[in-house]
């Protein structure tokens, strides 16, 4: 269940610990405590809950055909406040 790694090991070869990330979290340690947790951004896209961006859909292959409508911009006048 993932991969654990000193902050010294991290450091010397972070392309092997971005490989580990692939097949689970990698937990780094730093003086014997965990301190960080590597994971792709995919995972953690996933366990954050994020959601996909419109215009990342919008810019994938075979999504030429969609059109999006978009209300008129309206510019509103700068309300002023006090501090």
């Amino acid at each position: 269940m993932g991969t654990t790694i000193t902050s010294r090991e991290f450091n010397r070869d972070v392309s092997a610990a971005k490989r580990a990330a692939e097949h689970g979290p990698v937990t780094i340690t730093d003086h014997g405590r965990r301190s960080h947790v590597l994971l792709t951004a995919e995972e953690f896209d996933r366990l954050s809950g994020a959601h996909e961006l419109v215009g990342d859909r919008l810019w994938a292959r075979g999504t030429e055909h969609i059109e999006l409508e978009l209300p008129e911009r309206r510019v509103e006048a700068s309300r002023e406040f006090g501090l």
